[in-house]
This record gives structure tokens, sequence and C-alpha cells, in this order.
């Protein structure tokens, strides 16, 4: 199995797997055709306990690609369905840490985000038109220009945190997409983590809470 030390398992059982998601690895397949996390994951299982045929592995959640951070799969369709119930009636918490260009202080974000298709990107709207999007934040610790903020996600929206904080000229270090320093330069990973993950397990109902360090690299290292 010591191909598969470079994925951190934070936990499984009969019923569930969470693990630690490196940055630039997608979750599940894209166009991009790179090996992505689920079908990693399925190959360990495939492998660990003999399994023949398919393996079932059920997708919760998703992190985008260069999002790294916790995240949990299914190993049953009743905990599937389970897990995705608590998403819908919002007893699945995730807290995100992201290092912010300036200093946004403390507060809520409110928008109406878009989703540009061709180009794979979010925007926000000015007419209330697209799917409401809110988080709450806290600024831990500012330094040199950057902020380390801890996010609560209330809607999960696609590209959310960074389109948000950008859209406000906050945005996120290492931001290949929405940070115009960071265009063209491959160089820095995005500065966001979910770094923490609760929610109740899909069958005893234990409350169940996982959290990773940040990175011990630069920028994180200025906090």
């Amino acid at each position: 199995m010591e191909k598969y030390q470079s994925i951190n398992i934070l936990y499984e059982d009969n019923h569930l797997l969470v693990v630690h998601k490196p940055a630039n690895i997608p979750t599940c397949e894209d166009a991009s055709k790179d090996k992505d996390l689920l079908t990693i994951m399925k190959e360990y299982i495939k492998e660990k306990y003999h399994k023949p045929g398919n393996v079932y592995l059920g997708l919760i959640h998703r992190l985008d690609r260069p999002t790294e951070g916790i995240i949990v799969f299914a190993k049953t369709s009743k905990a599937a369905g389970r897990l995705t119930k608590q998403i819908n009636d919002k007893e699945f918490k995730k807290t995100y840490y992201a290092i912010v260009e300036g200093n946004p202080k403390e507060g809520t974000f409110k928008d109406y985000l878009n989703k540009d298709e061709k180009n794979n990107t979010s925007y926000v709207t000015t007419n209330d038109i697209g799917k409401e999007s809110i988080l709450k934040y806290t600024t831990i610790k500012t330094k040199d220009g950057l902020s380390l903020v801890k996010i609560n996600l209330l809607t999960g929206r696609h590209h959310q945190i960074r389109v948000q904080f950008s859209s406000r000229n906050y945005p996120l270090y290492g931001d290949h997409r929405y940070n115009k320093k960071f265009i063209n330069d491959n160089k820095e990973n995005l500065a966001l983590i979910a770094k923490e993950l609760s929610f109740y397990h899909p069958i005893t109902r234990e409350p169940l809470h996982f959290e990773i360090d940040l990175p011990k690299k630069y920028p994180y290292t200025l906090f």
C-alpha cells in the first residue's frame, strides 16, 4: 500500500473514508483526465480489501482542484444518502482557512453568483440573478499586507470563496484565476484549505470532527 502513502487517511470504517486531499489533484474526473482522488481511493479500497469488480465509493462533496483539505467519501449507498441529507439539512460544517491580500476585518459576504461554463469561472451578479452565496469570516492575523482568515461556508457554490473575496479586492494568495498578480504564475499554490470538517456518523449519529494543520511553507509561515 506504499503508493497510497501520499494520501493521508484521517478516518476509515465500514461506512466512511475521510482523507486529506492534496492540492492540485481533482476530486473527481475532469476535462484534464488527470488521476483524480475518487479513482485513487477506489483503487485503494479494491487493493486493501481484495474486492472483485467495481468498488462503490460515494462522492458527497467536492473541493476545487487547487484547494487542499478534508474530504469525506461514503463506502455504502446508505451512508451516502444520509450524509447528503446532512448537507441539505446544514448539519455538515466546513471551515476553511485562506490567505488573502489586504485586511478584510470580519463580517458576512452575501452575493448572487453565476457560473461561466465556457471559462470555468464564476462571478458576482449585480441584479441578484444566480445562486445565493453566503459565507462568514474572521480575520485571525494580518502581516506584510496579507491576512489569514477563517471562513464558515454557509453555501457551497462554484469557486465561491475565491470569487467573493476577489470581488471585494481581497483576492486569495496564489489564485491563478481571480488574482491578477498570479494569473501567469504557476509557481505558487492557492492559499485555501478546507481545514476543519464536522458531521454526524451516518449510522451511529456519533458527532465526528476532523482538523488538519496549516502547511509549513510560505505564506502560511507568516502566521
